[in-house]
């Protein structure tokens, strides 16, 4: 996506760098990122967390998890502070929810919401976004929709 590569350029243009952690998305925030020339400048890590464990492994408070849900925007915005501060990157980008797909393992929550936190690490701000999924497109589709809402927030706040 060309705002990839926009994002790409201007945090180079700020000296600013970024992590992402994923779970939905399967990283597609990130391939989007190190699609384009100077990812490597900007892109500090990235972590695809599918499981409850590995997201309180990467820093997430279960008692978040336990009181909101692994879907919520509270684990969402627990995900994208850790990244940033673990991979001391000025942004962090959480990502959680369900595409069109229920999960045995963490039954509640709708199937088809998705929840965007952006972290702002030097403004201690964070930016959120709830998205809906597409009932009647494909996953793949649906993730490219995600990561296109997410591509216009990363533009937005880096204006």
């Amino acid at each position: 996506m060309e705002k990839y590569k926009n994002i790409v350029e201007r945090l180079q243009e700020l000296n600013k760098t970024i992590a992402t952690m994923e779970s939905c998305t399967g990283g597609s925030v990130a391939s989007e990122i190190t699609n384009h020339p100077g990812a490597s400048l900007v892109l500090r890590f990235s972590a695809v967390t599918y499981s409850n464990e590995y997201k309180i492994k990467m820093g997430v408070s279960s008692e978040i998890i336990d009181k909101y849900s692994v879907y919520s925007m509270e684990t969402a915005i627990e995900m994208a502070k850790n990244i940033s501060k673990f991979a001391d990157s000025d942004y962090g980008v959480g990502i959680t929810g369900k595409i069109n797909n229920p999960d045995p393992a963490n039954n509640f929550g709708a199937n088809d919401k998705i929840f965007v936190a952006i972290y702002d690490r030097n403004n201690d701000t964070i930016y959120n976004i709830d998205i809906d999924a597409i009932s009647s497109v494909e996953r793949i589709k649906n993730k490219e929709h995600v990561i296109s809402i997410i591509g216009d927030k990363l533009l937005d706040i880096l204006s």
